[in-house]
């Protein structure tokens, strides 16, 4: 059968340095620029591509794109990735979350369904919103198949999928010539409302961040909820509400900070689908680090859930520098006996590197700190264990005395 990407990896073919190899031999999914010795034939971006080593021996097989990174590899075996290879590794995924116990799910109707390199599809993400799913591709090869990777999954989720967004506009380099838009690849929808732990989130998925609603803190916000009876709570980079709605259930006070005003507007919206008109959350329109500096002694819990500080190496020291200065401000403010759930979803920013930040933090205060939880992603989040980047969300619970 013919590729649904139009084989041609016999004419291209990538042939990587002396040594450059050791990477894709521990089956990493990822070949960069600076280890290609030579492209035979002519790729553009999104072509399939044969890697080799530099004795002529085949690796690995994936998509091309101009860039740092060159290649995202699909198969470390000689294979054909035809509309068979690619619903395959789709149903794989699937049936994965549904061993998950997250279809059918009367709770939880909110997931993602496919985690890129976790679950061996690099450069696609695709998250399931109460039967709508909102796709974005992160690579040139899997945006130029976005049609036919909608109908993979319209026809492996049957009656369980009523519409399909693509929504790559964040996600695709600018530089792109296959960058058309977002849009409807299947059917249609005017309003999303979702179930997460019982909690209902209205989903903006046309304008919001990632896909709309960051799926991967439902379990930490779980924990916010049992750690929030009768407490001051502050969160912080609160988005749309997703941690307030959860605090909110047992707190005293609950405060949504952010610096969109789209945002808390729909956080609002989310406290009201909660609890219709309650006074106890407030939403305030601001920045994060301005409004800790008046935060001293008001609050017993506050949520540090920031954008990535960091997103290349090259700004690796400057992002470890402000999460040393935003838990720091955060440790500074709360109560005697609080607790701060602070997070990084910075890719680049290891969980050791993570956490020498809060040390050195913590030990600017002069307070004395301890660590309640390690926390990260859920399981519809899978690490791939040859890619350790995947493993990017870090978080931790600290005690504050």
């Amino acid at each position: 059968m013919k590729s649904i990407n139009q084989i041609n990896a016999v004419q291209n073919k990538i042939v990587l340095k002396s040594g450059k190899d050791q990477s894709v031999r521990r089956f990493h999914p990822w070949i960069f620029s600076g280890a290609i010795k030579k492209i035979y034939g002519n790729p553009v971006n999104g072509d399939i591509v044969e890697v080799y080593d530099n004795k002529d021996q085949f690796l690995a097989l994936g998509h091309y794109q101009t860039g740092t990174i060159a290649v995202r590899i699909l198969s470390f075996e000689n294979v054909i990735p035809d509309r068979d290879f690619f619903y395959k590794k789709i149903s794989s995924a699937v049936e994965y979350r549904k061993k998950l116990g997250l279809f059918n799910n009367t709770e939880t109707n909110v997931f993602r369904l496919i985690y890129a390199e976790g679950d061996y599809l690099s450069g696609l993400i695709a998250d399931y919103y109460n039967r709508m799913v909102v796709i974005q591709m992160h690579s040139a090869g899997m945006y130029k198949i976005r049609d036919e990777i909608a109908k993979i999954i319209a026809e492996i989720l049957e009656d369980n999928v009523v519409a399909i967004y693509d929504r790559s506009d964040a996600t695709l380099p600018e530089w792109l010539e296959v960058k058309n838009g977002n849009g409807f690849l299947k059917g249609d929808a005017k309003e999303i409302i979702v179930s997460e732990n019982g909690y209902k989130f209205i989903v903006d998925w046309k304008t919001g961040q990632k896909t709309g609603f960051f799926i991967d803190q439902r379990e930490n916000r779980a924990l916010v909820q049992r750690y929030s009876d009768t407490m001051e709570v502050l969160n912080l980079f609160g988005y749309t509400g997703g941690f307030s709605v959860y605090a909110m259930k047992n707190a005293r006070k609950v405060d949504t900070v952010d610096s969109s005003s789209a945002a808390l507007k729909l956080a609002d919206e989310n406290i009201r689908l909660n609890y219709g008109d309650d006074n106890r959350h407030s939403s305030y329109q601001a920045d994060a680090f301005e409004f800790l500096k008046e935060c001293k002694g008001k609050y017993d819990l506050i949520i540090l859930d920031p954008p990535a500080f960091a997103k290349h190496n090259d700004a690796l020291p400057n992002a470890l520098l402000g999460y040393k200065r935003l838990n720091m401000r955060a440790i500074e403010a709360i109560r005697t006996g609080g607790i701060i759930f602070t997070f990084s979803c910075s890719q680049v920013v290891s969980r050791e590197n993570f956490r020498k930040s809060i040390f050195a933090a913590a030990a600017n205060t002069g307070r004395k700190v301890r660590i309640l939880h390690n926390l990260g992603q859920p399981a519809d989040h899978p690490v791939n264990i040859f890619h350790p980047e995947s493993e990017y969300l870090k978080g931790f619970v600290l005690y504050v005395e």
